[in-house]
């Protein structure tokens, strides 16, 4: 399916699939996408957009909140919900559609969890398991200087970190959730390739401010490098930055 098939998708009324609010964040966050709602102009009031998606005003409220929270959209006291900024176009070029909304969550979610798996590696690493991380950064470099998408590379830096903790579980968490943070790296490594190549660099030299700290066992800065790591990814994929 061609680009313009996909957005044109991005226009039709959500499917009734999956949680509600999902769908109508997706189809939201769509029409702003694609301009039919541009910046600075104010959606539609919950009661049209429920009626018109055919769910409750709850469910719209609640797609509205999350796209406050994202800075998608301002509410403006009595005069409703605001376009503040639109997320690139290309987001839908490589997005299966219908699932923004998780590709959000699990960005959030691996801030959280690979923060302190970094921080603990920083703590507890042995020489094997930094060997293992330095690795996948050489990997990561290869990618780079070939051009090539490296999705698995960038999965095994990140499996690396978790497995360098000596605690099973973070890598098990890694492991259960492997095919959601697929879709989220797959997206960010996708977007990159189509920009200027300091996106990349970017992406790795932050991959080596994580390898820096681990390695000199800073917990706070290795904490600190793998949040803003993710955060930077996940504006990368819905700001273009």
């Amino acid at each position: 399916m061609g680009p313009t098939a996909k957005r044109d998708a991005s226009l039709e009324r959500p499917a009734v699939t999956g949680k509600l609010s999902d769908r109508v964040y997706d189809y939201v966050l769509g029409q702003i996408t694609v301009g039919i709602y541009p910046i600075h102009s104010r959606l539609p009031p919950e009661t049209r957009l429920a009626d018109q998606l055919g769910v409750s005003r709850p469910v719209v409220r609640e797609a509205l909140l999350r796209l406050r929270d994202d800075g998608v959209v301002a509410s403006r006291q009595g005069a409703g919900s605001f376009v503040m900024r639109r997320p690139v176009v290309d987001l839908y070029d490589y997005a299966p559609l219908g699932s923004i909304a998780d590709i959000q969550r699990c960005f959030v979610f691996r801030i959280g969890v690979e923060g302190e798996a970094a921080a603990l590696a920083a703590r507890d690493h042995d020489s094997e398991g930094l060997r293992r991380i330095v690795d996948a950064i050489a990997a990561l470099d290869r990618v780079i200087e070939d051009a090539a998408l490296g999705v698995e590379e960038d999965i095994a830096f990140h499996r690396a970190i978790a497995e360098a903790t000596g605690n099973r579980f973070f890598t098990a968490t890694l492991a259960a959730i492997q095919s959601q943070v697929a879709v989220g790296i797959t997206l960010n490594r996708n977007l990159s390739l189509i920009q200027p190549r300091d996106r990349l660099l970017r992406g790795q030299e932050e991959h080596r401010a994580v390898l820096k700290a681990v390695a000199s066992r800073d917990e706070a800065a290795a904490r600190h490098a793998m949040r803003l790591h993710i955060e930077n990814a996940r504006k990368r994929v819905f700001d273009g930055g």
